[in-house]
């Protein structure tokens, strides 16, 4: 529904307020398509004036795929862990076939929002091929990102390669593909070998201790997925599914209850099938377009399936669970110490100087330890029982971990302007670039003066939306001073994180598969070590 609301003016005119129409798919927490999250009230999206973006660093989540979250409890696990063999391919969707089959084997009258059952078909239509792997909306998604980052930073020239780094399982590897397809599709170079080439990193999935002692080629906190190797946070990650289910007890049974009116003979829907029909709206649209499924329930119904999801990731991989932060620091610091040095340098005793633009790409429950971290969206502990229907509460799982959700750090450089009034940009012929000048300066003046030195700071962004750091926002923007986030970071986020060998008990652990780590184990040395993964050439012919 769009709602038109009239304002008077001083001047009798009204004009119309358009409230967007209500879009499940914009509450549908994980299984919903990207989309930009709303800006916080009192802050600008757009980078403040008089400030350039120099740097910046992704953490991203893979694109669409196929899979039915709610038939597997512990599916937070597996993306996190990543070891595909756990679940076999077709019993990923085993609650799709079983609610297709539990329509098809049924003799009753539909209407309404549910007219369309009798002809509705799986949106699998491969299913050696298509569950647990990218779908084309997934590509586009990934795509679209590569494209939209190439024209907001422009910190890549034409012909220029450019380097991202993906966690190991395909349908990331594929997601991070696609990036760099739209990241570098501008131009044709297919002439030249040595141009506009992608550079693909993909980095081992980080393994327990149990199997870091048999298996070869694995990582702690060097990894995008580290929290698989730290078995006290996977054990509190179970409370995500737990405190979920708690709350989605609250309501489904309802739920059913009203959907079931639009029904006729010997077909009824249960609470398990509420769950899966809910799914269906979100990874339906993902995989072929089809939105149906988000029809069937109420604005209300939607903000409780919302809500669940909200506390299966903040309780699972978020702020609730207390070592989420452990497993989130290191890439956090890895990317504060590249800030510090700053764009084309490389950290003290590195051997690889990352592109300004770090881009890294894992899967949903690796986001939410980003924001412990950083101890952001922890200011309220979310109900179980009870849905919080403050607007403006922070934690909100569809405004991260949505399919190619991320969370973005910007190094912004900022010089002190003067009013518009009061001041101009001075260009001195043949000397690119300009200088900050007041009005009333002598021609001189104009001409001996200097650049201004420029500011340093840092902004968070979760689909863009800026998210501003509580104890550290008074730059422009409500943005970071860099020297005050680099002491947050090394004081009193290390001291909350801990250490990471030591939290997960990974002290003595040996074998094959920690022998090529070197130092603690503790610290991100990808982003700065030549080496450390295995290189794809991806050629854009």
């Amino acid at each position: 529904m769009i709602i038109y609301s009239p304002l008077l003016f001083l001047f009798g005119s009204t004009v119309p307020i358009v409230r967007a129409a209500f879009n499940p798919l914009q509450h549908s927490g994980s299984a919903s398509p990207y989309f930009d999250a709303p800006t916080p009230p009192g802050i600008r999206s757009d980078t403040p004036v008089g400030c350039v973006v120099d740097q910046a660093a992704y953490f991203v989540r893979h694109g669409s795929y196929v899979v039915s979250s709610f038939l597997i409890p512990d599916i937070a696990a597996q993306e996190s862990l990543s070891i595909p063999s756990r679940y076999p391919e077709p019993s990923s969707f085993t609650g799709w076939q079983n609610l297709f089959w539990k329509i098809q084997n049924a003799t009753f009258i539909a209407h309404g929002p549910l007219s369309f059952l009798p002809s509705w078909v799986l949106p699998v239509d491969n299913v050696d091929h298509e569950p647990l792997f990218l779908s084309s909306t997934g590509a586009r998604e990934a795509f679209d990102l590569g494209v939209e980052l190439r024209k907001r930073y422009a910190f890549t020239a034409g012909g220029e390669n450019f380097t991202a780094w993906s966690a190991g399982e395909q349908r990331v590897v594929d997601t991070t593909t696609y990036f760099l397809r739209g990241y570098l599709s501008d131009g044709n170079y297919l002439s030249d070998p040595s141009l506009n080439r992608g550079h693909l990193i993909v980095l081992p999935d980080s393994l327990t201790a149990e199997q870091a002692i048999n298996l070869f080629n694995g990582t702690f906190a060097d990894s995008l997925t580290p929290s698989a190797s730290c078995s006290p946070y996977a054990i509190f990650s179970n409370n995500g599914s737990v405190a979920s289910s708690t709350f989605r007890a609250t309501y489904q049974n309802q739920t059913a209850a009203r959907i079931n009116t639009f029904l006729q003979g010997d077909l009824a829907f249960n609470a398990t099938d509420i769950g899966v029909i809910q799914d269906l709206c979100g990874f339906g649209f993902e995989i072929s377009g089809d939105r149906r499924f988000c029809d069937i329930f109420t604005d209300d119904e939607w903000l409780n399936y919302e809500y669940a999801d909200d506390l299966n990731y903040y309780y699972g991989s978020g702020p609730g669970n207390p070592l989420s932060a452990t497993t989130g620091y290191p890439w956090v610091k890895a990317i504060a110490d590249l800030f510090e040095v700053g764009p084309y340098h490389t950290v003290p005793n590195g051997t690889l100087v990352p592109p300004p633009l770090i881009m890294g790409f894992s899967h949903d429950n690796n986001l939410p330890p980003l924001l412990s971290a950083l101890k952001l969206w922890n200011d309220t502990v979310p109900s179980l029982t009870q849905r919080d229907t403050n607007p403006l509460r922070q934690f909100r799982s569809g405004h991260l971990v949505v399919f190619r959700g991320y969370l973005a750090l910007e190094r912004l450089s900022c010089t002190a302007s003067q009013s518009s009034n009061e001041s101009g940009i001075f260009h001195q012929a043949g000397i690119l670039g300009g200088t900050i000048i007041s009005m009333n300066q002598t021609r001189t003046a104009r001409a001996n003066s200097s650049f201004p030195v420029p500011q340093l700071y840092v902004r968070v962004r979760a689909d863009y939306a800026p998210v501003p750091i509580p104890s550290c926002s008074s730059g422009p923007g409500r943005t970071c001073p860099l020297a005050q986030f680099m002491e947050m970071v090394n004081g009193p986020l290390a001291t909350a994180a801990g250490d990471f060998m030591e939290v997960c008990g990974l002290e003595n652990v040996t074998g094959p598969g920690v022998s090529g780590i070197s130092g603690n184990g503790s610290s991100v040395k990808f982003l700065t070590t030549k080496g450390d993964g295995t290189e794809i050439l991806l050629e854009l012919n």
